[in-house]
């Protein structure tokens, strides 16, 4: 349950053919122990399983929230997020990045 006493964090998310990775982002923010936030999941028209999971916690999870478009890269994902966040003007955005480390 959110505490609405502390300021809403919007997280935003752009998501393309990441469902190796996707379980593992939505559930480091799920965890936080912070709790007034909400997750923006942008299906950037992914080709794999990842607009299912985006799906399948939007259903389990109320604070997050999905978005699908056909693919327009990145930066049109990202600011898709923004624009569909709830957070006040003097709101906390954080804008993540799924991407494949690298193995040594």
């Amino acid at each position: 349950m959110s505490d609405t006493s502390k300021p809403l964090i919007s997280v935003v998310a752009p998501v393309y053919n990441t469902s190796k990775y996707l379980r593992q982002c939505i559930e480091s923010v799920i965890n936080q122990s912070y709790e007034n936030w909400e997750l923006i999941l942008v299906d950037d028209g992914a080709t794999d399983e990842s607009p299912l999971i985006c799906d399948e916690y939007a259903k389990k999870e109320s604070r997050i929230k999905v978005r699908h478009q056909r693919n327009q890269g990145l930066s049109v994902a990202r600011n898709n997020g923004i624009s569909a966040a709830m957070a006040n003007m003097g709101g906390v955005f954080i804008s993540l990045r799924l991407r494949r480390l690298p193995t040594t």
